[in-house]
């Protein structure tokens, strides 16, 4: 089986995500809409949410944006002025809150000092290289963070990688656990077309199949790469 089969299997039978879930104007719940634009707000909602969905599920981390926007507290200016107790009391359902309130506020003082010259630059020649080397030079930023950030908020094509796509590799393509983040990354994107959209889905399908049927201690008759 290739690669680009194993998306377009999950695709036919689970269909498109729409991520990253972002709040729509009026709401506190982060939804699966279709939008066809982002802006700042959305922007920096899934930032955040790349940072507190670390060591965590999305159920946690949605709480914590709830929490967040219930208290209007999601936006640069007020993570950054809040004291920390106030964004550890909003982010505790994510856990490790007092981590990610450090990591969050770092992050959010990237995001001040770069997001507009991201936005304006994003489509330059090499501009992958340089703004995820920026990201990763964040205290708190990983790859996967750094990934999803620039794959999701600013349309960079970067593949994601996480525990889901190894343990599918691992099964279905006998790819090792031990893998190199970077060299399953490389091998995604050696494997598929240049395509921002493709890698969103993919991602999303990849953590919506390990939850269903590629469960951590089985794969499911019903799973389908089974």
């Amino acid at each position: 089986m290739k690669i680009l089969e194993i998306y377009c299997r999950l695709l036919e039978i689970y269909g498109p995500q729409n991520w990253w879930p972002t709040t729509i104007d009026g709401n506190i719940h982060p939804t699966y809409n279709n939008r066809k634009k982002l802006t700042n707000k959305h922007r920096y909602e899934i930032a955040v949410g790349a940072i507190l969905t670390q060591n965590t599920n999305w159920h946690n981390v949605e709480k914590a944006i709830v929490n967040l926007n219930r208290n209007n507290l999601l936006c640069p200016d007020k993570i950054i002025n809040s004291p920390d107790e106030a964004i550890e009391s909003m982010i505790k359902p994510s856990g490790y809150y007092r981590l990610k309130t450090k990591r969050l506020k770092f992050l959010t003082e990237w995001w001040l000092d770069n997001n507009e010259k991201v936005l304006m630059e994003q489509n330059k020649p090499g501009n992958l290289i340089l703004w995820r080397s920026s990201l990763l030079s964040v205290w708190g930023v990983g790859q996967e963070t750094a990934d999803s950030i620039l794959l999701y908020c600013y349309d960079f094509p970067t593949f994601v990688i996480d525990t889901y796509t190894k343990r599918i590799m691992n099964r279905h393509m006998g790819v090792s656990l031990n893998i190199k983040y970077e060299d399953l990354r490389k091998l995604f994107m050696n494997s598929l077309p240049v395509n921002v959209a493709l890698y969103k889905e993919f991602h999303a399908l990849f953590v919506l199949s390990a939850k269903k049927t590629c469960k951590k201690n089985e794969c499911l008759p019903e799973c389908p790469l089974a």
